[in-house]
């Protein structure tokens, strides 16, 4: 699955052109909607739930269409000033809050019973009390885990008794400088990496409000703490410099490092690979001074200048439905947000622990998000790297990453 921790701007003015604009469906004959999406893995599964709409529906056709993920949002907010955007797309959270306060999504209120989808997703697709989107998958971050070296250095495999300490001690000793081999991967990574110790230690990102940023709360210092430690203390982890030459996920797979951080999504390519067959896991991620998770997932929105508004929240609730989630579960890709329907994506990969990815939902934070987010996590990509390096001191980085953000946040 994409990695969803990537971000672009947007242009904020081009946007709020479009507010407000709609326009009355056609009257008689049949009638084409246009679905965006960008993982062509999912293609299969969204045309299939494409015609079981049509079949209940059958004077509308729905085309799928695809956009490579690194043209996707390049692509839509062109459509979205041109007027051209398709009926209904898929969304993300960090860009979430522009498009919705740019007045170019239709408002899905009462269109689903939202207690069938994690409330900590439905909350991320709610902007000023109205509710945009309707959930289509999530993900949670578990910590995978190499069983093949835990054996080899005699270490335990991690269960829901982890806590930071605990991994601190097992990463030290599956680390073993002679054969280039670390204990985890600690990558300046926002989504699998450090927003979950933040919340962990009781931080914050953003405020509820989403007027303050919280990088300057002791609690938020000591959940980035963890992972600088992890490379400059410990150094159980490969250096910035190394993580940068090789991506960790490639560092896990090839055996270089004995744990990760990843995201349920990481469950797919795993399996797919041979050399990686009964040697990996998943556990819960390890305590903090709390149990804390992020959840994201991707939300089906209706283009609120569509020329077919009735058929597009029509497809659109149908892709919230548990028919329609229950298609996506079959293929395993990714974890169906309708409640009842996320078993069917733990059984299609059996060698792994996948239900943990569900149990985390319990105590699941939204990804963090403000109006305009991309503008403050450009400021989080570019600063934080400098402590995880150590070419500067955290307290600073932070300190002047929440005032840089704060000024960010004062514009929206």
């Amino acid at each position: 699955m994409l990695r969803r921790r990537v971000l672009a701007g947007l242009a904020t003015a081009a946007l709020l052109a479009m507010a407000g604009c709609s326009s009355a469906s056609d009257k008689g004959g049949d009638v084409t909607l246009t679905y965006g999406v960008w993982d062509k893995n999912q293609v299969p599964a969204m045309e299939k739930i494409a015609t079981e709409f049509t079949k209940a529906h059958p004077t509308v056709k729905v085309k799928v269409e695809l956009t490579p993920s690194k043209e996707y949002w390049t692509k839509l907010q062109t459509s979205v000033t041109g007027g051209s955007a398709p009926d209904v797309f898929w969304m993300n959270a960090p860009r979430f809050g522009l498009y919705a306060s740019s007045g170019v999504l239709a408002p899905m209120d009462k269109k689903a019973d939202l207690s069938k989808y994690p409330k900590s997703l439905v909350d991320t697709y709610n902007w000023q009390g109205k509710q945009y989107a309707l959930p289509k998958d999530f993900d949670t971050i578990g910590l995978w885990y190499n069983k093949a070296l835990f054996d080899a250095a005699g270490v335990k495999y991690p269960d829901d008794s982890w806590t930071w300490e605990t991994l601190t001690e097992a990463a030290k000793k599956l680390t073993d400088p002679a054969k280039g081999q670390f204990g985890i991967a600690a990558p300046a990574y926002s989504q699998e990496n450090y927003y979950n110790t933040i919340f962990q230690a009781g931080g914050s990102v953003v405020s509820a409000d989403k007027k303050k940023s919280g990088y300057d709360d002791p609690a938020t210092v000591k959940g980035l703490q963890f992972w600088v430690d992890l490379i400059n203390k410990q150094k159980v982890s490969p250096t910035v410099q190394q993580m940068s030459d090789t991506e960790p996920t490639q560092l896990f797979t090839s055996g270089k490092v004995a744990m990760m951080y990843g995201g349920s999504w990481e469950a797919v390519g795993f399996a797919k690979d041979d050399t990686l067959k009964g040697k990996i896991d998943v556990a819960v991620l390890p305590k903090g001074d709390q149990r804390a998770v992020v959840i994201h997932g991707l939300g089906n929105v209706v283009y609120a200048k569509s020329k077919h508004p009735k058929e597009a929240l029509e497809f659109a609730t149908f892709l919230g439905s548990e028919q329609a989630h229950k298609i996506q579960a079959e293929t395993g890709t990714v974890i169906p947000a309708f409640e009842g329907t996320q078993q069917t994506w733990v059984a299609a990969m059996p060698q792994y622990q996948l239900k943990i990815f569900l149990d985390e939902v319990a105590y699941a934070k939204p990804y963090p998000i403000s109006k305009n987010t991309a503008a403050w996590a450009d400021q989080e990509r570019k600063l934080l790297p400098t402590a995880w390096d150590g070419s500067r001191d955290l307290a600073g980085v932070s300190k002047e990453l929440a005032a840089g953000m704060n000024a960010a946040l004062a514009k929206e």
